[in-house]
């Protein structure tokens, strides 16, 4: 009785329909068991746009406020739920006999199946992915909270939470050993055009010495304890200690000796001998490395998945969400010195599959990452305007925004190719988010863009939509160490670590000269289009078979100006020391 009057005067919060394909229901859940779960309380309206307005003004060049961050204490009087908020829903959980623990703006607690399913309104059950050799999953096709508490909770989870088992392909596109020969090697000498002047292993792919060359690359910083970099690694996958060393040899002989941190985060591992994928990590690190020593790397191994919303590209669980939500209450809880100065991150998902809730709390969570001065990368990923292109709610055609990437909190970072004139790469994704609006910085750039295509694809794309990638870089053949193997990888997640080497260089400068990090970067980038490359050719392409655009699929173009393939372009990073460090040499 008291399920079914809770559920009539309740808002309901998320809603599957159905449960996701290549799962099943294994069995009801016993009453008695336990289940933990943790609920976002919404924070004051008025503080939230103030600090919007605080973390554009202080990354806006020349605004009075520019450079001046946030510490931690000074971000929490902006993001303290009311105190009306933390007592109606403790109040409500109390109510159910349960005890909650209270940390700012989160409350967690532990209670029973049956205490649970009474106070959502709802029937947690045990499901099984049929492929995967984890456990079950503990999960709820749908979740209500009462009326009284509904305008108080952002969302409550693990509820709606499938994506738990199998791992999802990251950004990685591309991977061959580099190892082989004849008929089954990659013929990258004639896909890859290399600069007559680059090193001459350039002509086979991308080494370290290669993009130095390309984006004039040639500052040597120095390091500090308070100029990190950083990169995260999701789904059981390591970055490997002697790999790195073995990169270090044959490439950045100078950094010999110097390796990455490893910092666990919610149940994650760091374990050399796994049998997992650790392609994506390694690419990450020994690039990060390569570009930024000797400035301090550190990788967060976080374990756990985040919910997942079954799309026709990503049914089931191998397409499943990594667990951001996790990762930052972790960067959250870490004080001002603890904090890396960049966070790149290669891994990415359809926009759509992600619960609109859980989507806006993590995007605004990267915000006030940025409020504290970290410059947060993200890889826009591999599948050009969308792979299936199929909206989840009306099965209509529409291209597929990716997430994080179209977060406009995040610095996307799309791809590109080719040494002697870079073109973008035809993977590159890009488009205009569902869930988010063109932010300010961009309108004049995005709107530029509009123009020009006028109404090309207008029914299959959101116009008002925050436009991605906000800036690309070299996303082929790069060459990788992997399991004591040399290989070739390519994809955005390639692009990203290039990006967020140089902000950590330009970090480093600004702090010789004592100047704060750069921090929230993009409307520094919209107002200093100049220092990148305009990259005018090529298309990225996706939304193949569909019946409007025939069998060769869709395309977003490269055009003067940004657009939804590489951005504002690729960095001359001569140019971008000078205005992020006046004055220092790029030697």
């Amino acid at each position: 009785m008291l399920l079914l009057g809770t559920a009539a005067s309740a808002r309901v919060m998320d809603r599957l329909a159905s449960v996701p394909q290549g799962w099943e229901l294994r069995r009801t859940a016993s009453p008695n068991e336990a289940i933990f779960l943790r609920v976002a309380l919404k924070q004051r309206p008025e503080r939230v746009e103030a600090l919007d307005q605080a973390v554009l003004d202080m990354s806006t060049p020349g605004h009075p406020n520019y450079g001046i961050h946030l510490t931690r204490d000074e971000l929490r009087s902006y993001t303290a739920p009311s105190d009306d908020a933390v007592l109606a829903v403790t109040e409500w959980l109390q109510q159910h006999g349960i005890q909650p623990r209270v940390d700012h703006d989160w409350v967690s607690f532990t209670t029973t199946v049956r205490t649970a399913n009474e106070l959502l309104g709802t029937r947690f059950t045990w499901y099984q992915y049929l492929q995967g050799n984890g456990g079950p999953a503990l999960r709820a096709l749908s979740y209500s909270v009462p009326d009284h508490v509904a305008a108080h909770i952002d969302l409550v989870q693990p509820t709606t939470r499938f994506g738990h088992l199998g791992a999802q392909k990251s950004s990685v596109f591309e991977m061959y050993p580099l190892e082989m020969e004849g008929d089954a090697a990659p013929d990258t000498k004639a896909k890859f055009v290399a600069d007559p002047l680059a090193p001459a292993e350039c002509e086979r792919g991308i080494t370290p010495d290669c993009l130095r060359k390309l984006y004039n690359i040639h500052y040597k910083p120095a390091a500090s304890d308070a100029n990190k970099v950083a990169f995260a690694s999701y789904l059981e996958e390591y970055a490997r200690y002697d790999d790195m060393e073995t990169f270090q040899q044959r490439y950045v002989p100078e950094a010999e000796g110097m390796n990455f941190t490893v910092e666990l985060v919610n149940g994650g591992i760091n374990d050399q001998k796994s049998d997992s994928d650790s392609s994506e990590a390694n690419l990450d690190a020994q690039y990060l490395l390569a570009i930024s020593h000797p400035i301090p790397l550190v990788e967060y191994s976080t374990g756990g998945r985040g919910p997942l919303v079954p799309t026709e590209t990503q049914p089931s669980p191998p397409g499943s969400n990594e667990p951001y939500l996790e990762f930052l209450l972790h960067m959250a809880s870490l004080p001002d010195s603890a904090l890396p100065q960049v966070l790149s991150t290669s891994y990415g998902e359809e926009e759509q599959s992600v619960p609109h809730d859980y989507a806006l709390k993590v995007c605004n969570m990267f915000k006030e990452l940025g409020a504290r001065g970290v410059s947060v990368v993200f890889a826009s990923g591999d599948s050009g305007p969308g792979m299936a292109c199929v909206r989840n709610t009306d099965n209509a055609t529409f291209f597929e925004s990716t997430f994080p990437a179209g977060c406009p909190w995040v610095t996307a970072v799309g791809g590109t190719t080719g040494m002697s004139r870079e073109e973008a790469v035809s993977f590159s994704s890009g488009g205009f988010s569902i869930y988010h609006a063109t932010p300010v910085w961009q309108r004049d750039a995005v709107a530029g863009y509009l123009r020009g295509i006028g109404d090309t694809y207008a029914p299959y794309y959101n116009r008002s939509g925050r436009g991605f990638p906000d800036v690309a870089a070299q996303s082929k053949w790069f060459s990788v160490r992997d399991k004591g193997l040399w290989v070739i990888a390519g994809g955005t997640s390639a692009s990203a670590p290039v990006v967020a080497g140089i902000v950590a260089l330009l970090n480093a400068a600004r702090r010789a000269q004592k100047q704060p990090p750069m921090g929230f970067l993009n409307p520094w980038l919209y107002n200093n289009s100049a220092a990148f490359t305009d990259i005018t050719l090529g298309s990225s392409f996706g939304c193949y078979g569909g019946g409007e655009f025939g069998e060769f699929g869709a395309a977003w173009n490269a055009t003067e100006g940004w657009d939804p393939v590489t951005g504002l372009g690729t960095p001359l990073f001569d140019k971008l020391l000078e205005l992020a460090a006046p004055g220092t040499k790029n030697a």
